[in-house]
Order: structure tokens, then C-alpha cells, then sequence
């Protein structure tokens, strides 16, 4: 790979990551918003349950479509599991605190809280969930 293409690959894979991560988004979103507005949920619970479904659908693109990793899923899903959940602690811990204790209203709580979240699983997924195993020569 040229340094030309190589200056390019991080940015590229960050938009498809990013596009990935919007279908994603719009799951939680959607769990978010009917969960609190239809079935009386509170924000952080609507929240969580939308960051699970967003999950599922994120490793399934993000897998075959951002990094189109060679690694098992054996090995990526129990990866991509373990970042995920920091990631679901990070987003439920800001719900609750902007939501419950800072008293902001749940979507703009959740659009700081999905910000953070996106450079935390960029970050964890490029270097280290799906990551192409190095081979011993």
C-alpha cells in the first residue's frame, strides 16, 4: 500500500464505521424514544436497551463491512462483547447522570452520550476487537 492510500485508510474507515454506527444509532434511537414515550421507561433503561440492539447490529457491519476482519467471531464477538460493555457503562453512567441528576432532557443526553461513545468503540475496535491476528512466522 502506498502512502497515499495508506494517509487514506484510517479516514475511510472511520466514515464507514461512522455510517455503520448510524444504523446502530438509529436502533437505540428508536428503542429510546418508544420506550420513553410510549412505554413509560425511564430514559437510562430505554437507553440501555436501545445500546444492546445498536450493538448487535454494529458487530454484524462492523465485522463484514468497516474492517472486513479475517479474525473468528469466536474471537471478534467475545472482543467486540467486552468493549461494548464499557461502552454500554459509559453510555448508562451519562444517562443517568444527565438525565436523572443534571435533569437534561434524554435526547440531547443522549447525543453527548452516543458522541463519547463513538470515538470509545472507534477507538477499542480498530485496535484491538478486530485487529488482524498477527501470525508467528
Amino acid at each position: 500500500m502506498g502512502p497515499a492510500v495508506s494517509r487514506l485508510a484510517l479516514p475511510l474507515q472511520f466514515v464507514r464505521f461512522a455510517a455503520v454506527g448510524a444504523v446502530g444509532t438509529l436502533a437505540q434511537y428508536a428503542v429510546l424514544w418508544l420506550g420513553v414515550e410510549f412505554a413509560g421507561l425511564g430514559a437510562t433503561v430505554a437507553s440501555c436497551l436501545g445500546y444492546l440492539l445498536g450493538a448487535v447490529v454494529n458487530y454484524l457491519l462492523n465485522y463484514h463491512f468497516t474492517f472486513r476482519s479475517a479474525r473468528a467471531h469466536r474471537s471478534a464477538a467475545l472482543r467486540f462483547c467486552l468493549l461494548a460493555a464499557v461502552g454500554f457503562a459509559l453510555n448508562a453512567g451519562l444517562m443517568a447522570q444527565l438525565t436523572e441528576r443534571w435533569l437534561w432532557p434524554y435526547l440531547p443526553a443522549q447525543l453527548l452520550a452516543t458522541g463519547l461513545c463513538l470515538l470509545w468503540n472507534f477507538t477499542g475496535s480498530r485496535l484491538w476487537a478486530f485487529r488482524e491476528q498477527r501470525r508467528a512466522v
